[in-house]
């Protein structure tokens, strides 16, 4: 018996995916740098657009760096803030005005409940301003099928 030769196999080709990051769109800001724009109501990413079209609703893009800063879902994290910093602030003197003076309970709602009502009121655009900001700098995007826009530079 003959052995006969193996017809030669062309070699195999390989596929290599695309490794390299696409540029980055938007540059990613500093970490205190976003909050202080967010809650100054600037873009956190350039600093010159708005982030709120109204008290609370975020604009559709930035006007000047065209940012999607209203495809963000800052949700429920800034009430969550807001309530967190006014009771500590405000809660010290209503525990000292009941120990020192012991008013009767409608002088507490009288005083308290407008108190912390405005507080609140006050502080939420600010706060949802900086959560805005800590999503820009941490690169969140909102839409869970887009890739991270504030990628690390490596």
């Amino acid at each position: 018996m003959t052995a006969e030769a193996a017809p030669a196999m062309p070699p195999l080709e390989s596929w290599e995916p695309q490794r390299a990051e696409p540029p980055a769109p938007y540059p990613r800001p500093a970490f205190w740098l976003a909050l202080r724009r967010g809650a100054s109501n600037h873009c956190p990413v350039c600093g010159e657009g708005r982030v709120f079209q109204g008290y609370l609703k975020l604009v559709p893009e930035c006007e000047a760096c065209h940012t999607p800063l209203g495809k963000l879902r800052p949700d429920d994290a800034a009430p969550y803030f807001v309530i967190l910093l006014a009771g500590h602030v405000l809660l010290p003197p209503v525990f000292w005005v009941e120990k020192h003076y012991m008013p009767p309970m409608w002088v507490h709602m009288a005083l308290w409940l407008p108190l912390f009502t405005i507080a609140c009121t006050l502080l939420l655009r600010p706060v949802k301003g900086a959560v805005v900001g800590l999503l820009c700098r941490l690169g969140f995007t909102g839409n869970e099928h887009m890739p991270n826009l504030f990628p690390d530079k490596s």
